[in-house]
C-alpha cells in the first residue's frame, strides 16, 4: 500500500462531515460556481488520492475556498479511495470530461507518473505534494522536506537543551523518499548537539493507532525517552496517547503538518498535547491561484513552487501568528507608504558570461517599466568582498528589498544577519547560500541546478542507449564553491552512477568563462584524455571547449560531442553549425519574478521560499527552429 494511502484522519468529528461530502462528490462529481459570462469559463479537474485523511481534506477545503473567489470556474473532484489504479482511471475520466487543467495529488509517484505525462501532452497539469519522475508537468507545488526535518531538529534541540536525552522518531513509512528527506534533515540538525540521540526509529505508516501501539512497546522497554518526533501530527497524537496511558509525564512530543483543524497541529499545540509542530502546507490554495495564471496565459509561470514552513509552539499557537510577525517585521517601514516607490537594491555578481548579461538586462528592463520600483544596482565584478560591501551600502541606504546572486555559497551569515536586523528581506537569485540560519534569506528565485545536471545526463544516456561499449566523458565545472557548479555536478553524476557504461574520465574546475573552458579542454586533450563527450556547466565554457577541440584538429559535435547548460543564442548558433549537441536551458530572464516578489514583500505578503523557473532542453536537431523563439 502506498505511503499517502496509509495516512488516516484523526479528527473524527471532521471525518464524518467529509465522508458525507466524499459520497456526494462520488455521485455528482462537479462543484459548480456561478459563471460570469464576461469571462471565459474554465473547468478544472482535481484528482485526490483519498478524502478520508486530514491533509487531503484540508487540501480539498483550500481548493474550494480559493476557487469560490472566481465566478468563471467549475471544479470536478475525484476520490481515488487510496487506490492508484482507481486514480489512473479517475484522471482518464477527467480528461474525457474535457477539463481545461488538471490538479493532482499523487497516491503513488511511480505508478502515477505515466498518466500525468499523458495528461500533460494535452493540457496544463499542476502536481501537489509528491513529485513525479521527469519534467512532464506544468508546475509542482510542495514543501521542502529536508528543511522541515531541520526545523524539527532545531525545535527538538530548543526543547531539550544540552542535557543528555534519548529521542524516538516515528516515520510515516520507512523508505519513502519524502520521509527519508525529513529524517535526514532532522538527524543532520541533531548532529550539532552531541547530547541528543535518536535511539529508536518506529514505522508508524501514517496511522495514529499504529504509532500509539508501537510507541507503547518502546516506552515499556525504554521509559527514559525524553522526546518523540512524529512525521505527522496524527501520529504525534497517537504518541501522546501512548505516553498518557503509561503514566509518563516528562516526554515531549512534536509533529509535522500544522493543520488548522480540530486535532490538527495548531489545536494540539494550543491544548498542550504537543510541545510543537512544523507546518507543511498542502498547496491547495496556491494551486488554484497558479491555475488561473496558467489558464489566463500569464507570461511568467514558475516550474516549481516550494512553500514556506513555520515552527509552531505555545508562543505562537494560533493561525498565522509566526508568519504574520515575520512579515510585519519585514514590512514595518512600508506602513502608509503605498504611494512611495519601492527601493530595490540589486548586487549583481559579475559579468562572467552572456547569460549573466541577459540576466542583468532582464532586471533593469523590468524595473524601468514599473513605476512602483526604484532600482539601485551595482556590480561586484566577481568579488565576494565587494558584493558584501554593496549589500551593506544598501542596508545603510535603507532599501526595502535586497536581491543578489551570491558569488559562492558560504561567507554570508554576518551581512545577512545585518539585513535581517534592519528588517530588509533578502531575495536570492540564480544561486543559493549556505548559512546556519535559513531565516536570514526570504526567498530564492532561479533554476533547479540539480535537475539541470540530471537532464543533461538523461539526454546523454538516452542518445547513447543503443551504442555498445563504454561512453567516456570530460566534465568542465563552474566556479568552485558556487551553487550551480556543485549542484549541476551532483545531478549529472547522480544519473550516471546508475549507468555502468558511462565513465567520467576527467573533471576540471573553471569559472564559467569562455577562456577557462578553452584552457581546461586543451589541458585534458594534452594529457591524452580524449573523451567521447564533454559536459560543460555553462555555454560559455562549452564554446571555449569547442575552440580547443578545433585547435586539436578534431570536429566538435562529431569527434567529441559537447553538451552544456544555459541555451543562450550563442549556443544555438553553435548547435546550428553542428558543433554543440545539446544545451539544457537555464532561464536568465528572472526580472519579472524578482520585481513581483519585491513588490509582494514590500507589501507584507508571504511568498514561497523557492520559486523555480520553467526551462526546456534544446538539441542540435531542432536548433534552427527553436532559435526563432529565443529572447537571449
Amino acid at each position: 500500500m502506498n505511503v499517502n494511502s496509509q495516512r488516516r484522519l484523526f479528527g473524527y468529528g471532521l471525518m464524518g462531515v467529509m465522508a458525507l461530502t466524499a459520497i456526494i462528490l462520488a455521485v455528482f462529481g462537479v462543484v459548480s460556481l456561478k459563471s460570469d459570462k464576461a469571462d471565459k469559463d474554465f473547468l478544472i479537474g482535481i484528482s485526490q488520492p483519498n478524502l478520508n485523511e486530514s491533509r487531503q481534506i484540508a487540501m480539498y477545503n483550500e481548493i474550494r475556498n480559493e476557487a469560490e473567489k472566481h465566478k468563471n470556474v467549475r471544479l470536478i473532484f475525484t476520490d481515488a479511495a487510496e487506490n492508484s489504479e482507481k486514480q489512473i482511471n479517475d484522471v482518464q475520466k477527467l480528461l474525457h470530461y474535457g477539463i481545461d487543467l488538471l490538479i493532482i495529488s499523487l497516491n503513488d509517484s511511480e505508478k502515477l507518473t505515466p498518466i500525468v505525462k499523458e495528461a500533460y501532452k494535452n493540457m496544463p497539469v499542476i502536481v501537489l505534494g509528491r513529485g513525479v519522475t521527469g519534467y512532464d508537468y506544468s508546475m509542482f507545488i510542495g514543501s521542502d522536506n529536508l528543511a522541515i526535518g531541520k526545523k524539527s531538529g532545531k525545535l527538538a534541540a530548543d526543547l531539550l537543551g544540552n542535557t543528555y536525552s534519548k529521542i524516538v522518531e516515528i516515520k510515516g513509512a520507512i523508505g519513502s523518499s519524502s520521509v527519508e528527506e525529513t529524517s535526514l534533515g532532522f538527524s543532520a540538525y541533531l548532529d550539532r548537539t552531541p547530547a541528543l540521540h535518536i535511539t529508536k526509529v518506529i514505522d508508524g505508516n501514517w496511522r495514529r493507532d499504529q504509532a500509539e501501539d508501537e510507541l507503547k512497546r518502546t516506552l515499556t522497554a525504554e521509559p527514559d525517552i525524553k522526546l518523540v518526533f512524529a512525521h505527522s501530527d496524527a501520529m504525534a497524537l497517537g504518541a501522546y496517547r501512548a505516553v498518557e496511558s503509561l503514566g509518563l509525564h516528562d516526554v515531549k512530543i512534536i509533529g509535522i503538518d500544522g493543520l488548522e483543524t480540530m486535532n490538527g497541529g495548531y489545536d494540539l499545540v494550543k491544548r498542550g498535547t504537543l510541545s510543537g509542530t512544523v507546518t507543511s502546507p498542502t498547496g491547495g490554495k496556491e494551486s488554484i491561484q497558479y491555475a488561473f495564471d496558467i489558464l489566463n496565459q500569464e507570461k511568467v509561470i514558475p516550474k516549481k513552487i516550494i512553500l514556506r514552513s513555520h515552527v509552531i509552539t505555545n508562543d505562537n499557537a494560533y493561525p498565522g501568528n509566526e508568519a504574520s510577525a515575520q512579515l510585519e517585521s519585514l514590512s514595518k517601514d512600508r506602513s502608509g507608504a503605498s504611494s512611495k516607490k519601492i527601493k530595490l537594491g540589486v548586487a549583481v555578481v559579475g559579468s562572467e558570461s552572456s547569460w549573466r548579461a541577459a540576466n542583468t538586462e532582464s532586471i533593469m528592463t523590468t524595473a524601468s517599466k514599473d513605476p512602483a520600483i526604484e532600482l539601485l544596482i551595482q556590480n561586484a565584478e566577481g568579488n565576494q568582498e565587494r558584493q558584501i560591501a554593496i549589500i551593506r551600502s544598501f542596508i545603510k541606504t535603507k532599501v526595502d528589498v535586497i536581491a543578489f546572486t551570491p558569488f559562492v555559497e558560504s561567507g554570508w551569515d554576518e551581512v545577512l544577519a545585518e539585513a535581517k536586523a534592519a528588517g530588509i528581506p533578502i531575495i536570492l537569485t540564480d544561486r543559493k547560500v549556505k548559512v546556519e540560519d535559513d531565516s536570514l534569506w526570504t526567498t530564492f528565485i532561479g533554476s533547479d541546478f540539480v535537475e539541470e545536471g540530471r537532464r543533461a545526463a538523461r539526454w546523454l544516456v538516452e542518445n547513447k542507449k543503443n551504442v555498445s561499449g563504454v561512453t567516456t566523458i570530460a566534465e568542465l565545472q563552474g566556479t568552485s564553491g558556487s551553487a550551480p557548479a556543485i549542484e549541476r555536478r551532483q545531478g549529472f553524476e547522480e544519473v550516471l552512477s546508475q549507468q555502468a557504461n558511462f565513465h567520467i574520465i576527467a573533471s576540471e574546475v573553471g569559472d564559467f568563462t569562455y577562456a577557462s573552458g578553452q584552457r581546461l579542454m586543451s589541458k585534458i586533450i594534452a594529457a591524452g584524455h580524449v573523451p567521447q563527450y564533454v559536459f560543460a556547466h555553462n555555454d560559455d565554457m562549452a564554446l571555449g571547449a569547442i575552440k580547443a577541440i578545433e585547435q586539436a584538429g578534431m570536429k566538435p559535435g562529431k569527434d567529441i560531442g559537447v553538451i552544456s547548460v544555459d541555451a543562450t543564442k550563442l549556443a544555438f548558433q553553435a548547435m546550428t553549425a553542428g558543433k554543440l549537441n545539446m544545451s539544457v536551458e537555464c532561464n536568465p530572464l528572472l526580472g519579472p519574478q524578482i520585481i513581483k516578489a519585491a513588490k509582494e514583500l514590500a507589501a507584507g505578503k508571504e511568498i514561497p521560499v523557492n520559486i523555480i523557473t520553467a526551462e526546456g532542453i534544446f538539441a542540435q536537431e531542432t536548433a534552427k527552429r527553436d532559435v526563432t523563439t529565443r529572447k537571449y
